[in-house]
């Protein structure tokens, strides 16, 4: 399949619209229309409805593939530029906000970085496709065990730290005053939805063994600071790295005791580092 007719079918199928599609990729109409006329006839089946503007269950099929492709080509893309282009002096890093503890903090440049905060998924996309140099990504595991890390490109990762996680509770909180919580007896507990700030309430499941920990509240945000106030406030718990939960204002971090799992770090680059990206990478592992 051309890659060339498979992004204008993402952009249409993302739009629901030839016309916008054809705005957003600097098309005309017609030549979108075309674009996706010869990929149908290329794969001998319809891929969209007209009226409205919907994929087919072909093309339902054909979008699941496609994320994958067209990151794998701007990931080689990006790999190859960089090979070729000279050190940069600046440094972008991608991180995900509990990531970015005083470990981190400390091995950061004095000068030229960007500090670009996302959620945890989208970090190995941007290092891969070259928005970033250097990403920072985090989660629950068993001491020494690896993340598992989505695959959308030939990264290499190396742990960069591992801490003890608390659960974060309102201070009146009838558990507040414990000194340890297993896990397994919070599953029925009103708990905070903040995948792109927190812990994901799946890697609780997961580290759990089944399902519960249903939200109370969700928030989509990446701010940290937001997260705990909400906690704080008794609006659900939370499960953060030590450093992130302690001292957060009208709230106590309590030690999870079991299972036995410690938030863990891991640094992700491609390939080859340079300039400023190496010397943050040294300075990080050297921590570690």
């Amino acid at each position: 399949m051309d890659p060339h007719l498979l992004r204008t079918y993402v952009t249409v199928a993302r739009l629901a619209s030839f016309s916008e599609a054809a705005r957003e990729l600097g098309y005309t109409q017609s030549a979108v229309s075309q674009h996706i006329a010869a990929l149908e006839q290329d794969l001998g089946t319809p891929l969209l409805t007209r009226r409205p503007v919907t994929p087919t269950a072909a093309g339902e099929r054909l979008l699941e593939h496609a994320g994958p492709l067209l990151l794998r080509l701007d990931a080689a893309r990006a790999d190859v530029a960089r090979m070729a282009a000279a050190p940069e002096h600046g440094l972008t890093l991608a991180v995900a906000p509990t990531a970015l503890g005083p470990r981190t903090l400390a091995a950061l440049p004095a000068a030229g970085v960007t500090l670009r905060v996302l959620a945890r998924d989208e970090i190995p996309a941007a290092v891969a496709t070259g928005t970033a140099d250097l990403g920072l990504v985090d989660g629950l595991a068993a001491p020494s065990d690896p993340l598992r890390l989505p695959d959308v490109a030939p990264l290499t990762t190396h742990g960069a730290g591992e801490e003890p996680v608390c659960v974060l509770l309102p201070r009146a909180h009838p558990l507040a005053r414990r000194t340890g919580l297993r896990l397994g007896d919070l599953v029925d507990a009103r708990w905070l939805d903040a995948p792109g700030a927190g812990l994901p309430l799946a890697h609780l499941r997961a580290a759990n063994g089944g399902g519960g920990f249903r939200p109370a509240l969700r928030y989509e945000g990446t701010d940290l600071r937001t997260l705990t106030a909400l906690a704080a406030a008794g609006h659900g718990l939370t499960l953060l790295p030590r450093t992130a939960a302690d001292g957060v204002p009208g709230a106590v971090a309590v030690p999870l005791v079991a299972p036995r799992v410690v938030h863990r770090v891991e640094l992700v680059h491609g390939a080859s580092l340079r300039g400023a990206a190496a010397t943050m990478a040294d300075r990080l592992l050297e921590r570690a």
